[in-house]
């Protein structure tokens, strides 16, 4: 019954109904360009030196169109399991509002404007990594992984620790060890996050033969990666308060977010039937996006209050 409401209520045949601003910002999946965004706005502010505020802001527009784009081209690809997916049968391609075809389109323009605005008007380090990042969730993730391998989301989350890094880079125009470890807290950090999500959408997952974890492995194997990288990402998460990166006050943040974090996972993995189940793999996929905000956010607090302080 579920998957017959689904196919009744995603459409995407034939020429859209006359598509909105709305469904084309919905292809753009503003929330998870959000937290690309400001993950890209912090390596911007943490990095050293100095850039005027203008192309500052120009490099987060940017970013902020490429995130923007990359979503859009994932939802051209993957319109046809999105269809017969509970969690995804409402997006604009499915409902019919935008069609395959416009939403290629749409992704082409801002992959192309937001690459060039940022390598022309900022540097083209920056513009290169935000071209890498579209084209490693696109033909790496997208059209590669997904569908084929169960660590899809080890190996594509790459495309979602780039920001930062991009971040910085607008910057310097460099890539240093400091950046890095901003892209590693984030790829460690991607694995628990979705696999949290896939354990209690696996016949989403399943329905539409995409190859998740808990599909292929089952939801055992899934609880204990979910736990391996978990205890990876703690002191990866802590790690800027040991290289000067962060200070005191963002190691004791990270050290307290990690160990809720980490707290979460081992409910995870101790909890295996039921509803509670489900209910504790919802519990972290939630605290997962609270921790990566918190954790970027006390490392921005504090350099803010270094620079007040500073003069």
């Amino acid at each position: 019954m579920a998957e017959t409401t689904i196919k009744a209520e995603a459409r995407d045949l034939g020429p859209s109904a006359g598509a909105t601003v709305g469904d084309f910002i919905a292809l753009m999946k503003p929330g998870v360009m959000s937290l690309v965004v400001f993950t890209a706005f912090v390596g911007m502010m943490v990095a050293p030196g100095h850039i005027h505020p203008v192309l500052a802001a120009i490099a987060l527009l940017a970013i902020t169109v490429g995130a923007g784009a990359s979503g859009a081209l994932n939802m051209w690809y993957d319109a046809d399991i999105d269809a017969r997916m509970a969690r995804t049968a409402a997006r604009p391609i499915p409902r019919g509002n935008v069609t395959r075809e416009e939403a290629l389109a749409f992704g082409i323009v801002l992959s192309i404007f937001s690459v060039m605005t940022l390598g022309l008007l900022v540097n083209w380090v920056a513009g290169l990594l935000l071209a890498i990042t579209i084209a490693y969730y696109i033909f790496i993730y997208t059209m590669w992984l997904k569908r084929r391998t169960p660590q899809n989301i080890v190996i594509g989350g790459a495309a979602g620790a780039f920001p930062p890094m991009i971040g910085w880079a607008a910057v310097t125009g460099t890539v240093s060890l400091e950046s890095i470890l901003l892209f590693l807290i984030i790829f460690f950090w991607t694995p628990p996050h979705f696999w949290a999500l896939a354990l209690y959408r696996s016949r989403d997952y399943e329905r539409v033969g995409v190859p998740m974890l808990p599909v292929v492995a089952g939801p055992d194997e899934t609880r204990r990666q979910i736990l391996i990288y978990s205890v990876l990402l703690v002191p990866l998460g802590a790690a800027p308060g040991f290289i000067g990166l962060g200070g005191i006050a963002y190691l004791a943040v990270s050290l307290i977010l990690g160990g809720i974090l980490l707290a979460l996972a081992v409910k995870v993995y101790r909890t295996r039937e039921g509803r509670e189940a489900d209910y504790a793999a919802r519990g972290l996929f939630k605290f997962s996006v609270l921790y990566l905000f918190l954790l970027f956010g006390a490392l921005l607090a504090e350099h803010l209050i270094r620079m007040l302080i500073a003069g």
